[in-house]
C-alpha cells in the first residue's frame, strides 16, 4: 500500500540549509543533492520499511535512510510517511531528538 510522503517544516528547513551550504562551493552539486533527496523521499511511499530504525531512538516507527552522508529521518504512520529531518551523519542527534 502506498503512503503519502509529507515533509515537516523542520525537514524542509534542514534541506534548504544544506543546499545553501553546498551551493557555496557548487550550485550544480547543491541542485543534484536536493534532487537525490527528493527522489529518495518519494520512493518511501512504497518502500518505507527499507530504512533502518534510528539507533539512538527506541521507536521502530522512526527510521532513517542515508543520502550521501546525510541521514534522512522519517516516521512511518498508518497512511503516511513524515519526513522529520535531514542530519549530517557525523552530527550527534541530541539536538534533533530534543526537538521531537
Amino acid at each position: 500500500m502506498d503512503r503519502k510522503v509529507i515533509w515537516s517544516f523542520e525537514a524542509i528547513s534542514d534541506l534548504e540549509a544544506i543546499a545553501e551550504y553546498i551551493s557555496k562551493d557548487s550550485k550544480y552539486y547543491a541542485t543534484s543533492f536536493v534532487q537525490k533527496v527528493l527522489e529518495v523521499s518519494k520512493s518511501l511511499s512504497k518502500f518505507y520499511e527499507r530504512g533502518r530504525s534510528v539507533p539512538e531512538l527506541s521507536n521502530p516507527e522512526i527510521r532513517e535512510i542515508f543520502v550521501k552522508e546525510y541521514r534522512l529521518i522519517y516516521q512511518i504512520k498508518e497512511n503516511q510517511i513524515v519526513i522529520l529531518g535531514l542530519v549530517h551523519g557525523r552530527r550527534e542527534l541530541k539536538s534533533f531528538i530534543e526537538k521531537k
